[in-house]
């Protein structure tokens, strides 16, 4: 028996897998998002650890025969985090997550400080990487970086609480900045460019190695007989590509979740940072990955639902069957900023066209546009990137909806895999890497493809209509980017 754990950025997720690689029990445990300022996104990693003791709680409540098996466990995560500990291993401020936007500054500081970091590192700095982040507590909270002793990143500081160990996998390790991510080793230039050194860093292990043991009162909490091995593991995108079984050059999935990404397995390091695409590394030994990501997703769709005060599936109710035509309204899901292309920390969404007889249902469909709007841009990234997608595994809370992942399609075009378990996700995958771990099987034998239960095609007719409107939608960026700056 195998446990993956991964924590999300609303919600940790711990599954039960069998030697057949059933999912024989599953538990979720909702976190909170603190936005203290606009722009500003933390969590408290004491939150994580009691979203972790719930879920294997209850995981060990409902199966206790299977939890006494269990002899490797994987751990998945959000990325790019930046949790600070003290000399004693004490955490001295919130984590700053993924999607904060405040380090925009300090990512030009960066940069300028290591003019090799984009062929180095695969990546233009962002502000949701985690060393611009570091810049920020150096400049804005100078005592809380002169107490840091160490970096982890949100799921090594799981491991770290789970085994005393600080480890990390390089699929995570690689969207810190920090990483050589051809080399797979830590850069000293990039760390000594945010005044840090290799010691304040975990020790760096492939996504399939053995890396720590389970505290022996955390086995016993959970009726688990053995010592469990816990697995490298994986950033949360590479942990559902080795679920989907995306681990062949060429393979790829479209992730419609909290963030949108868009993935293509890569043999080699291929580092394209001019158009927004991220190169990192994956979570199998000698495999990399090219990503282009949307910062709101299906987070748009959420906002959407919080302010007309309507739950997500009565607003999708609206909409009709088959989407026809498309929306007179047209929606820009900058809601946190955008990555790929436009690598814009400031930049916020809107809708357009607007006019007096716009029903809620067209301002719906506009936000379910606007992000399939946003992942065409990235599957244009992805091309001149030398990675042209033609089809892809479709995950992700937003994949549940055929309308939405029909608009996707047409607006795309690309043919879009619906999955029979799509919603397993990266707790499944952080499962599969923990089975290697201690069985050392070879990838390929347990990292199979997950089962397909419906593709949808671009519709001929909807591709042309989408044409004019998303030709709007890219003349609105530069204009409300004119309009910010003045």
């Amino acid at each position: 028996m195998f446990v993956g754990i991964d924590l999300g950025t609303s919600a940790l997720k711990a599954v039960l897998v069998d030697g057949q690689q059933n999912v024989i029990g599953s538990h979720s445990y909702p976190l909170r998002v603190s936005s203290p300022r606009p722009g500003w996104n933390e969590q408290a990693p004491q939150d994580w650890w009691m979203a972790l003791l719930g879920a294997m709680d209850a995981l060990a409540a409902a199966h206790p025969a299977d939890m006494a098996k269990v002899t490797g466990m994987g751990l998945s995560g959000q990325q790019h985090g930046a949790v600070l500990l003290g000399r004693d291993g004490d955490v001295l401020r919130p984590c700053i997550l993924w999607n904060d936007v405040r380090a925009v500054a300090q990512c030009a500081e960066f940069e300028r400080r290591f003019p090799q970091s984009r062929d180095v590192c695969g990546n233009i700095a962002m502000p949701g990487f985690t060393a611009p982040k570091l810049l920020w507590v150096a400049e804005n909270e100078p005592e809380v970086f002169a107490a840091t002793r160490h970096v982890l990143l949100p799921k090594a500081w799981l491991r770290y609480r789970m085994t005393g160990d600080m480890i990390e996998d390089m699929s995570d390790a690689a969207g810190s900045l920090w990483l050589d991510v051809g080399h797979r080793r830590w850069s000293d230039d990039a760390l000594v460019a945010t005044g840090l050194r290799r010691d304040d860093m975990p020790d760096l292990v492939e996504g399939t190695a053995p890396a720590g043991v389970l505290h022996a009162a955390l086995a016993q909490r959970w009726g688990i007989r053995a010592h469990p091995v816990l697995a490298g593991g994986a950033g949360d995108n590479a942990a559902g590509a080795v679920g989907l079984g995306a681990v062949r050059a060429g393979s790829s999935f479209l992730s419609l979740g909290t963030s949108g990404v868009l993935w293509v397995t890569t043999d080699r390091f291929r580092p394209h940072p001019q158009g927004g695409i991220h190169a990192f590394c994956h979570a199998v030994p000698d495999m990399w990955h090219q990503m282009g990501v949307t910062l709101s997703a299906a987070s748009s769709l959420a906002w959407w639902a919080r302010t007309t005060g309507m739950a997500e599936g009565d607003l999708l109710a609206e909409l009709p069957a088959r989407i026809m035509r498309p929306s007179p309204a047209v929606f820009l899901p900058y809601l946190s900023g955008e990555r790929t292309p436009h690598n814009d920390g400031h930049i916020r969404g809107m809708f357009a066209g607007l006019s007096h007889n716009t029903t809620r249902a067209d301002m719906t469909q506009a936000v379910l546009e606007g992000v399939a709007f946003s992942f065409r841009d990235v599957v244009d990234a992805l091309a001149d990137a030398g990675s042209p997608v033609t089809q892809a595994d479709v995950i992700g809370g937003g994949s549940h909806s055929r309308a939405w992942v029909s608009i996707l399609s047409s607006v795309t075009g690309l043919s879009l895999h619906r999955l029979a378990h799509g919603e397993q996700g990266g707790a499944f995958g952080a499962a599969r890497l923990a089975r290697i771990a201690v069985t050392g099987e070879a990838v390929d034998a347990v990292c199979l493809p997950q089962q397909r239960k419906e593709t949808l095609v671009p519709d001929p007719e909807l591709v042309s209509a989408y044409a004019a409107p998303l030709a709007f939608y890219r003349r609105l960026y530069p204009a409300l980017r004119s309009a910010m700056d003045a």
